[in-house]
Parts: C-alpha cells; structure tokens; sequence
C-alpha cells in the first residue's frame, strides 16, 4: 500500500492538545522551534496501515487525535493485537530501522511526524527529550503487562470495564482532569473494533456493556458517548485497585 502523503496542518507546537503528554512536553521555545522545522503531519483513515511490520521507517510520531492498534502477525498468518496507541503515544524507535509490529488506524488518526536522522541528532543535543521517551517507554511497558493480564485472566466483563477505564484514563489525563466522580468520554472503538482486540465475540460484549448500564456502572447515550458517575465503581468491575488516579 502507498503511503500516504503529509498533509498540511496549520497548528503550533504551542497549541497542540497533547503537548503536555507527548515526548516534546519538556522542550523549552527554541526546542520547540527546531521540532517544528523537522515535523509534517500524516492523516490515516479508519482501517488504513500506517506501517506493515519490517518497513523501513523513515520517521517517528505521536498520536495527535484518534487511535491505532499494534499488531503482530504470525508465519500462519494469524494476527494478535498487542497494544493500542492512543493520543501522545510514540511510534517508532531511534536507533531502529523497521518497525517491529503492523500499525493500523482504528479511526481516522492524525500524527506528527518528525524526521527520523535530524530527530535522533536532536535528542543527541538535547538530552531531556531522550529522558522523556524513556518515561514513555516505561509506561508502555506497564500498559503492556496490564495489556496481558486484562487478555490471559479478566473475564468478558472485566475486559469491557478495564478498556473503558484505560481510555477514560487517558481522555482524563489530556485534558488536565483530575478524578472526578462524574466523567464522560466518547468510546472512539466500535462494538465490533473491542470485540476483536477483548477476543470477545460481538454478542458478549453488546452483553456485558448493557450489563454494566443496568448495574448503573456506566450511562450510555447512544453506543459511544459513555458518562461514568463513579470512577472507582467502574475500576472494581475492572478487578482493579481503586486507590490510584489519573495521572496528569
């Protein structure tokens, strides 16, 4: 598939909505300054590929809006999903030539890019931008571990509860929300998208989410808009702790 081309966004680093998240979020105003002579942005439609696992990646990115999925596939020609890439999420590694896994848009996604060589010279030159990736890097790996427990031993309403709360955590972080008792978010995967990430079928989890709205863990408005009157309710149905927050 061809890669699609950089499209124009006319949008300052200084305003971007996941500037306090993203691997830039400690760059001063002349670092700012020399990220935006190296950065194009890249739009994707829902189901396009971002990049085929062993390409040759040319650039690394955040997430601006929308949401992507990790993916490997095996020799037989099964797939597994094995992570989502939410809003300020990384892609790509410096130093790495080839992307390690598929990644494909769940929605329309927007990302900004920045040119692999004159990136890697910057973070060279400018060590608190590695220091941050690192950050990053460490919280993927607790999403990942929480990745597999939520897949190898929640049940179907449980897996429906922790993906709720992690992208409930997320809409939370990026628009500098605390906990609150009342949160509302708009769910950006379609019944049929959670069922294939969960291992659910589409029934179990039309099942499970109209269970927890009878239970009054969730308050639905139409099938995405989602409000949760009580986050720690919803992080018990998730078998979870409920002594931790969002983190902001």
């Amino acid at each position: 598939m061809k890669d699609p081309a950089p499209i124009v966004v006319h949008q300052q680093c200084g305003d971007c909505p996941i500037r306090h998240r993203a691997v830039c979020a400690r760059c001063d105003t002349d670092e700012l300054v020399q990220l935006e002579e190296i950065k194009f942005y890249r739009s994707f439609e829902a189901g396009q590929t971002v990049v085929w696992s062993g390409d040759r990646m040319d650039f690394v990115a955040s997430v601006v809006t929308g949401i992507a999925t990790l993916t490997q596939t095996m020799e037989d020609g099964r797939r597994q999903m094995v992570g989502l890439l939410l809003p300020s999420d990384f892609v790509g590694r410096p130093g790495r030539d080839r992307a390690a896994y598929d990644v494909t848009a769940t929605t329309d996604l927007v990302m900004c890019c920045f040119r692999k060589k004159p990136f890697e010279d910057m973070m060279i030159r400018t060590p608190h931008i590695g220091q941050r990736l690192l950050e990053m890097t460490l919280d993927e790996l607790d999403a990942a571990r929480e990745w597999m427990l939520l897949l190898g031993r929640k049940t179907a309403r449980e897996k429906i509860a922790s993906l709720i709360a992690i992208i409930a955590r997320r809409d939370a972080a990026l628009g500098l929300r605390g906990k609150t008792r009342n949160l509302t978010l708009d769910l950006p995967l379609t019944r049929e998208a959670m069922a294939d990430y969960l291992g659910l079928t589409l029934e179990t989890v039309s099942r499970q989410i109209s269970a927890l709205r009878k239970d009054g863990i969730i308050v639905l408005d139409g099938k995405r808009h989602v409000t949760i009157p009580d986050f720690d309710r919803l992080l018990e149905e998730a078998g979870d702790d409920s002594d931790g927050g969002f983190l902001v």
